[in-house]
């Protein structure tokens, strides 16, 4: 369960790396169409990069961490059910300053901010798995018999 808890952790993460990657590409799209005569008014709906932007943060990495925090509490990984919330803290948090940002847009620098909080906490997650020992097989099996 600690390779799980490493992995899902270390998803995170890279979700959040892609989530960088999906909103430039999505924006220099539209940059490079506009360019081509495009017009963006309300009626567009984005691109190829701003619709992986927006399922990832919307499914994806929601789902990842909900997924690392169920995993923590069988993991038994020193501090890893708080960091876990962490993560998932940091995601409900992202995904409000997502939705805040499109009537204030200035708060969309926090969005972009907490993003950088949440690559570092959900890598942290996944290093305290290698950080912690992990129990002996003995002390494992004679807790089992008790």
């Amino acid at each position: 369960m600690r390779a799980t808890y490493r992995v899902l952790a270390g998803l995170v993460a890279i979700g959040v790396v892609l989530q960088a990657m999906f909103i430039a590409v999505g924006w220099f799209t539209a940059i490079k169409d506009m360019d081509g005569g495009l017009v963006i008014d309300k009626n567009y709906e984005g691109n190829y990069g701003h619709m992986l932007h927006g399922q990832f943060g919307m499914l994806v990495i929601p789902i990842l961490a909900l997924l690392l925090l169920i995993a923590s509490f069988f993991a038994k990984v020193p501090g890893g059910v708080k960091w876990a919330l962490y993560v998932v803290g940091l995601v409900v948090l992202q995904i409000a300053l997502a939705f805040v940002s499109f009537g204030a847009p200035v708060v969309g620098l926090l969005h972009g901010l907490n993003a950088f909080a949440l690559l570092g906490v959900a890598a942290m997650a996944s290093r305290r798995v290698g950080a912690a020992p992990a129990a002996p097989a003995a002390a494992q099996s004679t807790e089992a018999t008790a």
